[in-house]
């Protein structure tokens, strides 16, 4: 199960949500979190790229979309072994967020020539293994750049990113979002409301993953 959303629309909230209710009633539960950036290289570099220090690297939609894919494909085994062992894996951000960022990066929509480029990049290219349910954390923009800006200020280590202090960006790419989810791109989507908070989300997610 792929949680994705913008940036600060609480999907590290929502997985731990779902990780402790989960376990409390008995699942086996592993989890993931793109990007990896202290597990890959590929993720340490889309790092120095979004914080100014690989030169114009990060101005290349494709080239950052290809180290994201990259990252990916290093944890493609890891993940087919994860779902045969476990009940559920989570995973916080995956295929989806690289189709979106890009797409809303090039003022495309989902529609558009990079959505499809991504599919074809890491699920048939890199045989990054598809996600069985995506859930969409919706939340206002202005919502969700107030929590990302908060958590900065409790955290150092959590500084903004150039794709987390653009606020166009996140406008366009939750646009996106809406439109792979209507579509059901790459499996069935949920979209959740993460206004205020993810207790109903998860209670809600608990529930039909019972009921399968």
């Amino acid at each position: 199960m792929v949680i994705e959303g913008l940036d600060g629309a609480g999907k590290r909230t929502l997985t731990d949500g779902l990780v402790r209710a989960l376990e409390q009633g008995g699942a086996r539960t592993a989890r993931f979190a793109f990007p990896r950036y202290d597990a890959d290289v590929h993720a340490a570099l889309v790092a120095d790229a979004l914080h100014g220090r690989l030169g114009d690297l990060g101005d290349s939609v494709h080239g950052m979309a290809v180290l994201f894919a990259l990252d990916r494909r290093g944890a493609a085994e890891e993940l087919r072994a994860a779902t045969s062992a476990y009940d559920v894996v989570l995973v916080d951000r995956y295929v989806a967020s690289n189709a979106a960022y890009g797409a809303a990066r090039l003022g495309q929509d989902a529609a558009g020539e990079f959505v499809g480029w991504v599919h074809e990049l890491e699920l048939v290219r890199f045989g990054v293994p598809a996600p069985d349910v995506q859930l969409l954390l919706r939340v206002p923009g202005e919502v969700a750049a107030a929590r990302a800006a908060g958590r900065e200020a409790a955290d150092a280590s959590r500084a903004r990113d150039s794709f987390e202090s653009d606020g166009g960006l996140q406008a366009r790419c939750a646009a996106v979002y809406e439109q792979l989810a209507a579509r059901d791109w790459l499996s069935s989507w949920r979209v959740l409301d993460g206004t205020g908070g993810v207790g109903a989300g998860i209670a809600t997610v608990v529930g039909e993953l019972v009921s399968r």
